[in-house]
């Protein structure tokens, strides 16, 4: 059996399934209760509609921008090729380079947290993806980490741009921000996360794509949403 330590049983207290709470007053309970020392990640988890009407069932994989952004610090890797190094050095990532990244990511040396491809060493990353697929490192076009304009992704993703994928289950999360951030601040980030979701569902869904949400921190506990 799971147990609970004192300071998360305390945190149950504070909640009751009976009572209809509001969107602005769960955020402040979620941060509230955000009492750990280090800075909690606020986050956000959803499951939607998968089942399709014409048969398959639905894979959402995107990226949302937050407005104000996530909080989130990146590591963030570029592999292009030789006469870009220098542009990609300026963008402002932390580990750049072509041929010689490449051996490094082929010995297994993965000290990043995002990976910025540009189009033409995909070819050369193809074999790799083995290593950087389960991790989450491979680059994709759909998410924008296939790119020539490497300082506005580079800048994307330091400031908020969050990866979006869903389980088998249709289960789906990401943080919206820090305990540090303001409420009005998470609840922007919120309302933006939700209405990009929506906007995400395909003709062949039917009903309400969004079935439940609930918010949380890294360390405490989870409220549901009431789903319009």
């Amino acid at each position: 059996m799971k147990k609970h330590s004192k300071r998360y049983k305390e945190l149950l207290k504070s909640t009751n399934k009976e009572k209809k709470i509001e969107l602005k007053e769960i955020i402040d309970l979620v941060k509230k209760n955000s009492t750990t020392k280090f800075d909690e990640s606020i986050d956000v988890s959803l499951r939607i509609n998968l089942k399709q009407s014409k048969g398959g069932d639905l894979s959402l994989r995107t990226v949302v921008k937050l407005p104000n952004g996530s909080g989130k610090k990146s590591k963030i890797a570029v592999l292009c090729e030789s006469s870009k190094v220098e542009e990609a050095k300026k963008s402002g990532a932390e580990v750049v380079g072509s041929d010689d990244l490449l051996e490094k990511i082929g010995a297994g040396k993965l000290n990043f947290t995002k990976l910025v491809c540009t189009p033409s060493m995909m070819s050369k990353i193809g074999k790799h993806g083995k290593v950087l697929g389960p991790k989450g490192l491979m680059p994709n076009p759909k998410l924008g980490t296939v790119t020539n304009d490497i300082a506005k992704t580079v800048k994307d993703i330091k400031t908020g741009l969050v990866e979006i994928r869903n389980d088998k289950d249709g289960n789906l999360s990401s943080t919206i921000g820090r305990k540090s951030f303001s409420s009005e601040k998470l609840l922007e980030n919120y309302k933006h996360f939700i209405e990009s979701i929506k906007k995400e569902k395909p003709d062949t869904i039917k009903g309400e794509f969004i079935k439940n949400i609930f918010i949380t921190s890294t360390m405490g506990v989870s409220y549901k949403v009431k789903v319009k």
